[in-house]
């Protein structure tokens, strides 16, 4: 779910004007040329492997693979009899730590239970060339607007695949290939720091218009980026809670739209304004921003490019989604299970967003880890106001064979300060409410209208 609002500071948009102007310049031609060449991929990737491990792209599946039995649903994936080229644990993470992030070193010390199976690199998976063609069109056209608050582009695929600053690669995982529709009963998993575990549920979808691949949308032309549905039956607390909206493309001439319909008052109402810091249900163990890594305005924040590192990521976790695993066998005290999550070697863009002064957030800095061949945040870690290590995002991907493209699954949010974790997006006991991708779906699935007749 995307939500974001408006600017409400003006240092805040002081900070915008005084962007850069590369931030805002266009590639040219010939450097466009580049792309789905022998040295990038498509989409602005390095196609070269590292001596260090970092897998050389093939991209030589798309949609299929061999093994692969069904056209939907939960697949083992290609790599399934893998073993771990190795572990890191707090005994020998001092060997690895130039490929680690602050939060999976904080993580390795905090909790005896964590550790790191690091499976050979794979970059096998391409995109349709639909997307290809997209992505080299955004190139010489997609630009920065607005002040930072929007971009341009064709939807389908990021608006920069040859970025030039932080701020472009933010809004990369905005306008990146990933599902048109989501379709799931998903479980939510609060664990505490005493081991208890207090349980959510609810019925999740989004039509991400702008990735529809029958519309071929203009960001400069369409209002709705994405609409979002949820629906909660657990806690009990929260059953017949739904709400119902849609995220805009342009944060300076619009704002996240969103109805909710309370089933004490057996009435829908326009929710108010919502985005950054605002706590998502059912325990308010995270930000509606942390949704993905990071999603929604990027305007509180100043946008630094770090630049490109190798990082152990979470990546091909096909595993963590599968129905012949029980919640019991991935919930677990302190971290969720780490044998059940599966890391590689890859190049990410790292980007660390400040936060701009005379603006509130509870996150003061951010560390993102952005996947150089999905354009998706695999890895976040997140400061409070002190400029201490709080809380961590690990999001799960897995290649979807429905959309051709690499889908979240069960998202991890870790508190270091106070303990335990949010698990969300489980579907691995939902039945026949797994996950369904890229089925046909309407705006009037998302409407007021369609929130009270859910909840009633």
């Amino acid at each position: 779910m995307k939500r974001a609002f408006r600017l409400g500071s003006g240092l805040a948009l002081l900070g915008a004007l005084l962007l850069p102007a590369a931030a805002m310049a266009k590639v040219s031609a010939d450097k466009a040329a580049e792309l789905d060449g022998p040295k990038l991929t498509c989409v602005g990737a390095e196609r070269a492997g590292t001596p260090s491990g970092v897998a050389e792209f093939t991209g030589k599946w798309v949609g299929k693979w061999p093994g692969m039995k069904g056209e939907y649903g939960y697949e083992p994936g290609p790599y399934a009899d893998e073993k771990p080229k190795f572990t890191i644990t707090a005994a020998n993470m001092a060997q690895y730590a130039a490929n680690l992030t602050e939060g999976q070193k904080a993580m390795l010390k905090k909790y005896p239970n964590y550790k790191m199976n690091v499976y050979p690199s794979h970059r096998d998976f391409g995109v349709p060339s639909w997307v290809c063609d997209t992505a080299k069109k955004n190139a010489t056209t997609g630009e920065l607007v607005d002040d930072g608050r929007g971009a341009t582009g064709i939807g389908g695929a990021s608006s920069f695949p040859i970025p030039q600053s932080g701020l472009e690669v933010i809004w990369n995982t905005t306008t990146s290939f990933r599902p048109s529709t989501e379709k799931a009963v998903c479980d939510i998993a609060n664990v505490y720091a005493n081991g208890s575990v207090a349980w959510g549920r609810n019925k999740f979808m989004t039509y991400n218009l702008m990735n529809d691949p029958k519309k071929r949308l203009s960001f400069a032309e369409q209002r709705i980026n994405a609409y979002f549905y949820t629906g909660y039956s657990l806690p009990e607390r929260d059953k017949g809670y739904v709400a119902v909206g849609f995220q805009p493309n342009n944060f300076a001439k619009d704002h996240t739209q969103a109805w909710q319909y309370l089933p004490g008052t057996r009435r829908v109402r326009q929710a108010p304004e919502i985005g950054f810091d605002y706590p998502v249900p059912p325990a308010g163990a995270r930000t509606i921003d942390d949704d993905y890594g990071f999603n929604g305005s990027p305007e509180r924040y100043t946008w630094k490019l770090v630049g490109k590192k190798e990082m152990y990521i979470p990546y091909h976790n096909f595993k963590i989604n599968d129905p012949s695993l029980k919640y019991a066998d991935i919930i677990k005290p302190g971290v969720p299970n780490s044998d059940l999550i599966r890391y590689e070697l890859h190049r990410v863009w790292v980007l660390e967003a400040t936060l701009k002064d005379g603006v509130r957030h509870i996150y003061k800095k951010r560390q993102i880890y952005v996947d150089e061949d999905n354009w998706q945040v695999m890895w976040a870690d997140n400061y409070d106001g002190r400029d201490q290590l709080w809380r961590i995002s690990m999001i799960t991907y897995h290649y979807s064979q429905e959309s051709a493209s690499f889908h979240r699954g069960a998202s991890f949010y870790v508190d270091l300060i106070a303990g335990g974790y949010e698990a969300g997006y489980l579907v691995n006991e939902r039945g026949n409410d797994w996950w369904r991708i890229n089925q046909p779906m309407s705006p009037s699935q998302f409407t007021p209208e369609a929130a009270g007749r859910a909840g009633h």
